[in-house]
């Protein structure tokens, strides 16, 4: 018997005593490497006695059940990797990674089989599907990573497999200043703005650092705050003790039960919060948000732009399509009036992320053109102070912050 063979006799007794303990090697991951660890003991001391192949490397032999029977086979390594940011799978033989924003392609191969058993396995804690009915899923898994997978004739031939890891960089302002994401003063501001209350935007592009930001800027609400979050999957993680966190839910079998992102945002209205936060508006919640902010609900919000000014117009649209009676006239100054400070963040060619804006909202509209005013700006490479002034000075002053030595201009 080869070695590979012992280890495959152990991983079938590893799954027989699963089944006999009740254990769910997805959540149970102490109890799960104990018996691992004891089954792979158990071998090794029967070995000694012969009849038995003598086990090359103990460890090696436990990480490798682990990976097949609580983790995720030939993936677990990239998923135990804390450099690996995002994995994709193509087809079967083309499974992708990105390390610090940049793609390589893993030496992993797949077969098609092993792709549609991973995938169950993966949507089996979350309690959601995928077939033909719905060839779309999204998923959080009990690592926080998000899951995201598309199935032929959606895809032209393969599964298309998308995992983008939860990888804790930062929690706190403070740290995005450390990893060069914004400077000292801008994460001073944006501190005192989100602990005045103050409505904002986070916008950027795929995998710009939008949720990092977002969950950081949380870190800033004052602690007696109660929270409302509304995802389409779980991926906000609000370091607060009064956090009611909801996410989408997919329809059933017979095309009911369905809870849509616009859903969340009214609920979240009855919930008593102090403040909203939407993880990102797409389509016509941004409606539901916008009305929810003007009501005097502080929140925060990320929304897909390329640009702060971008992501100002893309507010002042999204809201249309809501319905044929919602018109320009009335999203653009509620837009105004509700959207106080937009943050634009960027994956930069070398992997970083970094802000390279934040502009103010000051409340005034010129037809469909809301008027902004720059507060930082990028200038050779560096987030720098512009001129511009935040509007609800007042909110400042009550939270005890004086906002003209907040943005005072140090030299050049």
């Amino acid at each position: 018997m080869s070695t590979h063979e012992a280890v495959a006799r152990i991983e079938g007794d590893v799954r027989e005593l699963i089944r006999r303990s009740g254990i769910d090697p997805a959540r149970d991951h102490a109890e799960m490497r104990q018996l691992v660890l004891d089954a792979v003991q158990e071998y090794d001391e029967r070995s000694l006695h012969g009849g038995l192949p003598v086990l090359g490397d103990p460890g090696d032999a436990v990480r490798s059940i682990l990976s097949v029977v609580a983790g995720y086979g030939p993936l677990q390594q990239y998923f135990d990797d804390p450099e690996v940011e995002e994995i994709w799978i193509n087809q079967p033989s083309r499974v992708f990674v990105a390390r610090g924003g940049a793609a390589e392609l893993t030496p992993t191969i797949l077969s098609a089989d092993d792709v549609r058993d991973l995938v169950e396995r993966m949507l089996k804690s979350s309690g959601r599907r995928v077939d033909l009915s719905s060839p779309f899923v999204d998923a959080t898994l009990p690592d926080g990573s998000r899951l995201h997978v598309v199935i032929p004739d959606i895809s032209r031939e393969h599964w298309q497999v998308n995992i983008r890891k939860f990888v804790v960089k930062a929690d706190h302002l403070d740290d995005l200043v450390r990893l060069g994401t914004l400077t000292k003063q801008a994460a001073t501001f944006l501190e005192a703005a989100v602990a005045s209350g103050l409505n904002i935007l986070v916008a950027g592009g795929t995998q710009a650092g939008k949720t990092t930001l977002l969950n950081c800027l949380s870190a800033a609400i004052p602690p007696r705050d109660r929270v409302v979050t509304c995802e389409e999957v779980f991926e906000l993680r609000i370091p607060l003790r009064d956090v009611a966190a909801m996410q989408c839910r997919q329809p059933s079998l017979e095309g009911t039960g369905e809870v849509p992102l616009r859903r969340l945002v009214k609920e979240a209205l009855r919930m008593r919060p102090s403040r909203i936060i939407v993880g990102e508006v797409r389509q016509e919640e941004s409606l539901d948000l916008l009305i929810a902010l003007n009501s005097g609900v502080p929140g925060m919000c990320t929304v897909h732009a390329n640009s702060a000014r971008e992501a100002v117009t893309k507010m002042c649209t999204l809201p249309l399509l809501a319905g044929d009676n919602v018109s320009s006239r009335f999203v653009v100054p509620t837009v105004a009036a509700s959207v106080d400070i937009v943050i634009h963040v960027a994956l930069e060619r070398d992997g970083s992320r970094r802000v390279r804006e934040i502009v103010a909202v000051p409340g005034r509209a010129e037809g469909d053109v809301i008027e902004v005013a720059d507060l930082f700006v990028t200038r050779a490479g560096r987030l720098e102070r512009a001129d511009g002034f935040p509007p609800h000075r007042e909110a400042f002053e009550r939270a005890g912050y004086d906002l003209a030595a907040l943005l005072a201009q140090g030299p050049r």
